[in-house]
């Protein structure tokens, strides 16, 4: 696996990326990668992921105790939930967003599955996408029911929040969360034109070649 010091580097040039590009703002969104000896590296609380400085980047020990940087985001929690249910996955992203928001506030969705197959790359990166009941930011029960869930999906939408996308590195949970984000676009574009959407011999087809981690 690479060095702290480089996944530190990749943390914030990614982070630097998605805030660029309008996918998150101010200080919202964190990005966590986890490391060989069980801990995980997670950007600070209230840290601006378009101004990330790799040094301060927070380093935890498999037990969520702060070895170096800087306090971790308060939604460390999300992540922790995740990662315990997910021994596959490298890395997780949670972003607030706009479309993939704005999906998640709709009284209408599928609670089970909140964004239609409608092309074969959000199926491949993305597959299901519960939906998590409203919590006030912060509160931790929030992790128990994402727990519930991450078991049987790499990512999830919570109501009136944003994505936790989930993937075997960095760069995989990354493309998921583009993904999920156009894909969300694409979804609210086409709201009441009744879009030709993948069958379900399609999406086993994709399941079966491109496995997701």
């Amino acid at each position: 696996m690479s060095s702290i010091n480089s996944l530190r580097d990749d943390i914030t040039r990614y982070g630097k990326s998605l805030f660029d590009r309008g996918l998150t703002m101010g200080s919202s969104g964190n990005i966590s990668v986890r490391l060989d000896d069980g801990g995980w590296l997670m950007t600070p609380t209230n840290a601006c992921l378009g101004w990330l400085d790799p040094a301060r980047i927070s380093q935890l020990d498999r037990h969520g105790q702060l070895v170096a940087g800087d306090l971790p985001t308060k939604e460390s929690f999300l992540h922790q939930a995740m990662y315990g249910e997910r021994p596959q996955s490298g890395a997780i992203v949670h972003l607030h967003s706009t479309h993939s928001v704005a999906v998640s506030c709709l009284p209408d969705v599928d609670p089970h599955d909140c964004i239609p197959p409608l092309t074969a790359y959000y199926v491949m990166r993305v597959g299901k996408l519960p939906l998590v009941p409203y919590h006030i930011p912060g509160d931790v029960t929030l992790g128990d029911a994402v727990k519930g869930l991450a078991g049987q999906h790499s990512a999830v939408l919570l109501a009136n929040h944003g994505p936790v996308v989930a993937g075997k590195s960095l760069e995989a949970a990354v493309y998921a969360t583009e993904e999920l984000e156009e894909t969300a676009k694409l979804f609210l574009l086409l709201r009441g034109q009744n879009p030709r959407c993948l069958t379900d011999d399609q999406i086993q087809e994709l399941e079966a070649r491109f496995p997701r981690s």
